[in-house]
């Protein structure tokens, strides 16, 4: 069966709310990270992949944190989202998203990948310059310490 994948913070999870600890000088990560669990979830990203759901297998590629593993996996369950092979940022890998997204795509492509949606534009052209077929994310708005927190500091 082919697969979508699916990035989630900016996706299926509004993070807006923890935003702030990553914003300015001064970044608190494990603050940030810390609140995920009281993330709400986005209606129209989780109603994506519901749509998704009905044709293909859903994977989850997001670039938190693999010790952030047991929280995300309950959050996405307790949001109802289809279980799906979750795939995590490994500890200590800070690399832009772009570039560690777009490894863990390849990877993927032993099998037919569908569409993959991801809230980085960054994200998106690099996927869609390797061939993939990528769709942005764009009903939350994106701040801007986010964007650097997925391009420049590798941490989501």
């Amino acid at each position: 069966m082919p697969i979508a994948v699916f990035d989630i913070d900016g996706v299926v999870a509004d993070v807006r709310h923890r935003v702030r600890h990553v914003e300015g000088r001064h970044k608190n990560w494990g603050r940030f990270f810390d609140l995920a669990a009281k993330d709400t979830g986005s209606p129209e990203g989780i109603s994506w992949v519901h749509r998704a759901a009905q044709t293909l297998e859903i994977v989850w590629l997001t670039g938190r944190p693999e010790w952030l593993r047991p929280v995300t996996a309950h959050w996405l369950a307790t949001q109802a989202l289809p279980e799906g092979q979750l795939i995590m940022r490994p500890d200590h890998d800070y690399r832009p998203a772009r570039l560690y997204k777009l490894d863990q795509l390849r990877q993927l492509a032993t099998r037919e990948i569908a569409v993959f949606v991801d809230d980085d534009p960054d994200v998106i052209t690099a996927a869609a310059a390797a061939g993939f077929t990528a769709s942005l994310a764009t009903w939350l708005p994106r701040n801007s310490a986010l964007s650097d927190a997925q391009e420049r500091a590798g941490r989501t």
